[in-house]
């Protein structure tokens, strides 16, 4: 019988065995490989960062819940991939063989590629991981007896956006509340080509809907920003035109700065021969495949998705929820028709469906298909927007606990946002 291996329990890894595991008898085994022992809602790390949630609200010991379904967890983290012969070689040295492997490791948060970024012997916080989350609120609470300039935003490369904006916005509203908002100019400075890009190319009038809210705000923006090094304490900043010439530099004074990271992929998936693109993010087929080795399936961040766009300073394209929920649920029904001896028949939806929380309101971004052009594209403002993450956030943790395998983004957030149709 088949022995399915996920590698990642994060919130595409996590899903995928309990779907595995609910849709296939028991003769065959899941087996659920991550580094760590706990499971993170990561869209909540901005939250974290601020107090606004503690880190025991969006986490909890991954164990015995996956036992409980009947899905074998192992908390080591995987050394190497012998894609060749279907075999992870384990840190403590044990290996584990499979018949097929489902990657879903998310991203390698590559800080090294901007000297003087990132929490670890950097000048830069993050929100990436709920560690990182724990530790900029720690320096937060240390900013507040001293408060001065922020830095807020993207280095060259990123991807992911949308957690910049949350927490500029957050961070903005946690201020005005503490009435320390006068003493704390905020800087937003992002690779993107313009505010509202967003990796996407703009999502209906996202660049004007974000440009009004920093207005509103009194945020300041750099874009087109190709940050070069970090200080202590100082920013250098290259900002280019169109053509990506240098404009002008900019060296930014900060007490406190949060920047987002390049994504790379994971040192034991990239350095499989023919697997992955120059990045180490996993080459897929629009059945989630990897091409070279038909029985590895990969989702999520850690796959390869060309940009939407070229852009002066390099950009990446996002990997949102819905997206991540679309691709997981194809791979285990793609996996359960090779089991039964039929080819793989199911795709994901490549659609951007984003709920910004900022922290007294939200914004909501809908995209489809992710790469234009778009059959829907809008984007809408809201204190909605903020309930209905708040909503989400509790439904997520509840469905990773009871091992429910429902559609989540089919079943709230589409029908929230009034979406019939996502083709």
């Amino acid at each position: 019988m088949a022995h399915i291996v996920i590698l990642g329990a994060g919130t595409g890894g996590t899903p995928a065995a309990y779907e595995m595991r609910a849709r296939l008898d028991k003769s065959h085994t899941v087996t659920l490989i991550n580094a760590s022992d706990t499971f993170q809602f990561v869209p909540s790390n901005p939250w974290v960062a601020l107090g606004w949630r503690a880190a025991r609200e969006t986490t909890f010991k991954l164990r015995p819940y996956l036992e409980k379904k009947g899905i074998h967890f192992i908390a080591q983290r995987a050394d190497t991939l012998d894609a060749a012969n279907s075999r992870i070689q384990l840190a403590n040295g044990d290996v584990v063989d499979y018949d097929y492997l489902v990657i879903a490791t998310g991203p390698r948060l590559a800080f090294d590629l901007v000297p003087g970024a990132g929490p670890e012997g950097g000048h830069t916080e993050s929100v990436c991981t709920v560690e990182h989350a724990e530790r900029a609120h720690e320096h937060y609470l240390e900013f507040l007896k001293n408060p001065g300039p922020v830095v807020i935003g993207a280095l060259p490369g990123a991807s992911c956006f949308g957690p910049a904006y949350e927490y500029a916005m957050a961070l903005e509203t946690d201020l005005r509340r503490r009435k320390l908002r006068h003493k704390v100019p905020i800087t937003y400075v992002s690779s993107e080509p313009y505010v509202g890009h967003l990796g996407l190319g703009g999502v209906g009038d996202s660049k004007g809907l974000l440009e009004a809210e920093f207005r509103q705000r009194h945020i300041k923006w750099i874009t087109n920003a190709k940050t070069t090094r970090v200080e202590a304490g100082k920013m250098h900043v290259e900002e280019v035109d169109d053509f990506g010439e240098k404009l002008r530099e900019h060296v930014i004074d900060f007490r406190f700065a949060m920047m987002l990271p390049p994504f790379r992929g994971v040192k034991a998936v990239a350095e499989v021969d023919g697997l992955c693109d120059p990045g180490g993010f996993v080459i897929v087929d629009e059945y989630q495949r990897s091409p070279r080795y038909p029985n590895i399936y990969a989702a999520g961040v850690c796959i390869a998705i060309p940009p939407v766009e070229q852009t002066p300073v390099a950009t990446g394209t996002p990997k949102t929820g819905y997206m991540i929920e679309s691709m997981v649920t194809a791979i285990v029904h793609n996996i359960e028709e090779e089991i039964a001896g039929k080819p793989p028949s199911h795709t994901g939806t490549w659609s951007t469906i984003c709920l910004a929380d900022m922290g007294d309101t939200g914004a909501a971004f809908v995209a489809i298909p992710q790469i234009p052009p778009r059959n829907v594209t809008w984007a809408r403002k809201g204190k909605w927007v903020h309930l209905a993450k708040v909503a989400f956030e509790k439904y997520f943790m509840r469905k990773m606990k009871t091992g429910n395998s429902e559609p989540l983004y089919e079943k709230y957030v589409l029908r929230a946002l009034g979406i019939k149709r996502l083709n």
